[in-house]
């Protein structure tokens, strides 16, 4: 039996209001920050669910982060309506929500291969893929997750793309927007709908959220963040980079077949302190020096984390192993210390960032496929440019936390394995 909807059109966004039925095999929802993209997704999702008939899959490039994302975002609808105890079963441990008609939203990460090879709803066939953070994943998995929405249904099947466009290099973009007009919001053909927002379009900000989208002024993160356009990236800092699956990659040690993180023995931590605004920013390597080769092997990024609970994430990440940090607020390396983590401060000083970027653009970094958040800052990493577009030797001071960390890891091999280097800094 299905359950009736009763709710008001009035929480809707109206750009969004003539999406709500919208039956397109591939949907595309892009733009900039704060457009209220993703809360209409979310929006649309439970009511599709109230209605029956549709099962979602929800998913993001690496699972740990859906909790904190697509699936806070659902329960925080449901909530809202007022139908937490009325309607829904939410379980957390799962990563499940069921409504009372026997439909579901799944989440999954795409690194957890075999869950969503075996993945299937209680009752039906999943008819719904949303892909949060799109650009995150490769065409090979849009690809194969479309074998995922085979099965009978009464319903249309759906695969829903939603997104900040950050380079207009990006598969989607060669693949999607081929016809695609910069100067309109819209566009439709018979199997796909593309929908471009911006903060403009999202009636429930705040003044201080406008101002600051408003008050951007690099040109890049302008067009992204502020206007929703395709970005296109000039001066990127750091081409020295790749990413690989290292979890599935294996070397040859007497004989044997050895996962190479099992070979890992010289590893470099940094950490790069935040609370509201900016996250708790971990970052776990280990360095090949012969090689001249930095591994990212693990990460974490959370944010309104206090001391404590980042000495307890951080225990079964570094364990014993030392951890530099920022020393802007020496009182986070004391307490850290006190709570069992051996942390160490960075000794910074002039020019410490410069020298720093410097020393890592003479190695070569592989970063695993679960630590997009240093993918993201990596790809999108930027020197400022003046009016004429010529890029700076200074770095735009965005989105960089993780990059910050990898610094104060390798502080004493930017900074002191240099004689020269050494020298200039002091």
């Amino acid at each position: 039996m299905n359950t009736p909807v009763r709710v008001p059109p009035s929480i809707f966004n109206k750009v969004y209001l003539d999406y709500l039925e919208d039956k397109t095999d591939t949907q595309i929802y892009f733009g900039g920050s704060s457009s209220g993209k993703s809360v209409f997704l979310a929006q649309r999702c439970i009511w599709d669910l109230m209605k029956g008939g549709r099962n979602y899959l929800c998913i993001r490039n690496v699972k740990r982060y859906v909790k904190a994302s697509m699936f806070n975002e659902l329960v925080r609808v449901i909530m809202k309506w007022e139908q937490d105890k009325k309607l829904f079963s939410i379980n957390l441990s799962d990563l499940t929500i069921t409504c009372t008609n026997g439909y579901q939203i799944l989440f999954v990460g795409l690194d957890d291969v075999q869950k969503i090879k075996s993945i299937r709803p209680v009752k039906g066939n999943i008819t719904d893929i949303w892909i949060e953070e799109a650009t995150e994943v490769m065409e090979s998995d849009v690809k194969e997750l479309e074998k995922r929405l085979r099965g009978k249904s009464k319903v249309s099947k759906r695969m829903i793309l939603s997104f900040n466009p950050i380079l207009q290099s990006h598969w989607i973009f060669e693949k999607y927007f081929n016809c695609w007009e910069d100067e309109k919001t819209t566009y439709r053909n018979d199997t796909t709908s593309i929908l471009k927002t911006t903060y403009k379009d999202n009636r429930f900000l705040t003044d201080q959220d406008r101002r600051r989208l408003e008050d951007e002024t690099d040109p890049y993160y302008r067009d992204v963040y502020t206007l929703g356009n395709w970005g296109v990236l000039g001066s990127v800092i750091f081409k020295n980079w790749e990413a690989r699956d290292l979890h599935n990659e294996f070397v040859d040690i007497n004989g044997t077949q050895t996962c190479i993180l099992d070979t890992f023995d010289n590893y470099k931590n940094g950490q790069d302190f935040g609370f509201s605004v900016d996250p708790n920013a971990t970052i776990r390597t280990h360095y090949a020096k012969k090689l001249k080769t930095i591994y990212v092997t693990d990460e974490l990024y959370e944010r309104e984390m206090t001391n404590d609970m980042l000495a307890e994430a951080l225990k079964p990440i570094i364990g014993k192993e030392y951890i530099t940090c920022d020393s802007e607020d020496p009182r986070c390396k004391v307490e850290l210390n006190k709570l069992g983590i051996n942390a160490l401060s960075a000794k910074k000083g002039k020019d410490s960032v410069r020298f720093g970027i410097d020393w890592l653009q003479r190695q070569h970094i592989i970063i695993d496929v679960r630590c997009q958040n240093f993918k993201n800052e990596i790809q999108q990493y930027k020197w400022k440019e003046d009016k004429d577009g010529n890029a700076l030797r200074v770095p735009v001071d965005k989105n960089n936390h993780l990059l910050d960390a990898l610094r104060y890891a390798y502080e004493s091999e930017s900074m002191y394995g240099d004689v020269k280097a050494v020298r200039a800094f002091y």
